[in-house]
């Protein structure tokens, strides 16, 4: 139990790091932006209570905040995307097909799976992120087109760091 909770620790540090330090100065043409902190909601154990997800979650958001100087915008983007999370697994996993598997992990669950998991739960993050960001119906083409190539990036990035890190599942 302790080595899970080191891990995820570990991840945090390293996954807010990287966003803060390395990807948020990068955008492409200023309108993809990649958020791949997300990652570290999306690869909490299954098994990880409601409540301590939520927390997470918030406390992520909240410290994305306070290196982007945005009040509550990320915190509730990653609070909602913890709920999301719990639906979209509660829907998609059997109860007892994760005893042997702790996380939804790209070797874990296969590519399919993980695909998407990460797109549908990337595009539901980004929508609110960017709609929440700017709030205003007049500038709602510019908020789509950040939406969707920030979502293909950030997607993408993922993917490709799902596939480093992928081991082959043992049977």
């Amino acid at each position: 139990m302790s080595r899970i909770i080191l891990i995820n620790l570990l991840r945090f540090v390293v996954l807010v790091s990287l966003q803060v330090f390395l990807l948020k100065n990068i955008t492409l043409y200023d309108l993809a932006t990649p958020y791949t902190y997300i990652l570290f909601i999306l690869l909490l154990p299954f098994e990880i209570p409601n409540v301590l997800l939520f927390a997470l979650s918030f406390i992520l958001g909240l410290t994305l905040d306070a290196f982007y100087d945005t009040p509550g915008l990320h915190s509730a983007a990653c609070t909602l995307l913890a709920f999301v999370r719990i639906l979209f697994i509660n829907i998609t996993v059997q109860k007892d097909g994760f005893d042997n598997e702790p996380e939804p992990t790209l070797s874990v669950m296969g590519f399919r799976w993980f695909f998407a998991y990460v797109l549908i739960l990337t595009l539901i993050h980004h929508f609110f992120l960017f709609n929440l960001e700017v709030f205003r119906l007049s500038e709602i083409q510019y908020t789509l087109g950040r939406f969707a190539l920030s979502s293909v990036f950030t997607v993408f990035l993922i993917v490709i760091s799902g596939l480093l890190f992928f081991r082959k599942k043992e049977r």
